[in-house]
């Protein structure tokens, strides 16, 4: 199983959440990556983890010189997967891990499991905005899901090895359902425990953030849209 933590800035979590996936995947088994990507932290968020591999060679550690965006971390971490599985998760201490545990029979009958977080602990307002983008997504591009940017979940590896990612920010997991499900796979959703942050600053609701996944949306709906048009008419 490879497992991919994108971080930007998580220095207050990032020990604690890396140590806690790697005491979980060792006794699961022996077969496993976990690849960090820091998206250009400008605290010691890759520093703490070059001293974690010292002490667990199946950490990797994938830099990014600058901030390039959420989608674009985990685009990296799924280039640099080579296990069978593919799973991915915040390092913002938010989910526990041990939750991953339940997921595995489900893997076998199907091709992803979706987590969706059983309740949401944030704040109103990113509450509202998730709530609000969801709706948009559901409406722009007919994906129907309960969390759709829930950051738990497992797909298998060969999904991604022929997929291309064309989003870089957090229209990231809409792009990757669509896509997921235009090809045929099928998926099962799973309760899973949502924390509330106890450090460090989220960054999701930032209108930056937001603004750029709704000129993606716009664009890129637009564009897979014509490209399915003209594939029917061959």
């Amino acid at each position: 199983m490879s497992v991919v933590l994108p971080a930007y800035n998580e220095e207050a979590v990032i020990e604690q959440t890396v140590t806690m996936v790697a005491s979980a995947l060792r006794t699961w088994t022996d077969d496993f990556e976990i690849i960090v990507v820091d998206d250009g932290s400008r605290d010691h968020t890759r520093d703490i983890i070059e001293r974690l591999i010292g002490d667990e060679p199946r950490i990797r550690l994938m830099h990014h010189s600058q901030n390039r965006g959420y989608g674009a971390a985990l685009v990296t971490g799924f280039h640099t997967a080579s296990k069978e599985l593919v799973f991915f998760m915040d390092s913002d201490g938010q989910f526990d891990i041990n939750d991953l545990e339940r997921f595995f029979p489900l893997i076998e009958h199907c091709d992803a499991v979706l987590g969706y977080r059983a309740p949401r602990h944030d704040p109103w307002i990113r509450k509202l905005n998730a709530w609000g983008w969801k709706q948009l997504v559901h409406l722009v591009l007919g994906i129907k899901v309960r969390d759709l940017d829930c950051a738990f979940k497992l797909y298998r590896a060969e999904f991604f090895q022929t997929l291309n990612l064309e989003t870089r920010g957090a229209m990231i997991n809409a792009e990757i359902l669509y896509k997921f499900v235009r090809a045929g796979h099928i998926y099962t959703e799973v309760g899973v425990r949502h924390l509330p942050r106890q450090k460090g600053k989220a960054t999701g609701a930032h209108p930056r953030v937001i603004l750029k996944a709704m000129r993606e949306l716009i664009s890129y709906s637009r564009k897979w849209k014509l490209a399915e048009r003209a594939r029917q008419r061959l």
